[in-house]
């Protein structure tokens, strides 16, 4: 295959009442595409989309928008396997306010691993109030658990129960 990188590239450009697409399509049939929004906040593109590996720079792009989408994205809501933003979901969703992935962080986090401030959801789940096979904080509902007040296999506190009660009869009605 020759190298693309010395090279200069045909994009294929679209230009849509809400942005720009530019693709390229490889001769081995792999496809790199990206979607820039018109719109744009706080100097980023409302919507920002990549897709596969830039025939630039052999590289992924970031999509970098007030939701950003792709492999690695970044913004507001930001969708992909590596995420950070406000609200980030994937594989690794490094949130701010939300996080939602197998590994995810955030003031509420849910996830495989879950480290959040107020709450945690996972299997291992951390936070103010956590929720899992292992948790850890103030109150936690969990498997094993540790912290102040704690509903576990080994048994509950009063105020664990208390807290976790509603929530045990709202499920198990």
């Amino acid at each position: 295959m020759r190298n693309l990188l010395f090279e200069d590239i045909e994009y294929k450009i679209d230009e849509t009442p809400f942005g720009t697409w530019r693709r390229f399509v490889y001769p081995d049939g792999h496809l790199f595409e990206e979607f820039t929004s018109h719109r744009k906040m706080l100097g980023l593109p409302l919507v920002h989309y990549t897709r596969g590996k830039c025939p630039e720079t052999g590289k992924r792009i970031v999509a970098k928008g007030i939701i950003a989408i792709g492999r690695l994205a970044m913004g507001g809501l930001a969708v992909g396997h590596a995420s950070g933003g406000i609200i980030a979901i994937g594989q690794l969703g490094l949130g701010i306010l939300i996080g939602i992935g197998q590994g995810s962080t955030g003031f509420y986090a849910i996830g495989q691993l879950a480290i959040g401030v107020l709450f945690g959801l996972g299997q291992v789940a951390t936070g103010y109030i956590a929720i899992g096979q292992f948790g850890f904080g103030r109150y936690v509902l969990a498997q094993l658990g540790y912290g102040r007040h704690v509903w576990d296999a080994r048994g509950a506190t009063p105020a664990a129960r208390r807290f976790f009660q509603p929530l045990m009869n709202r499920l198990f009605r």
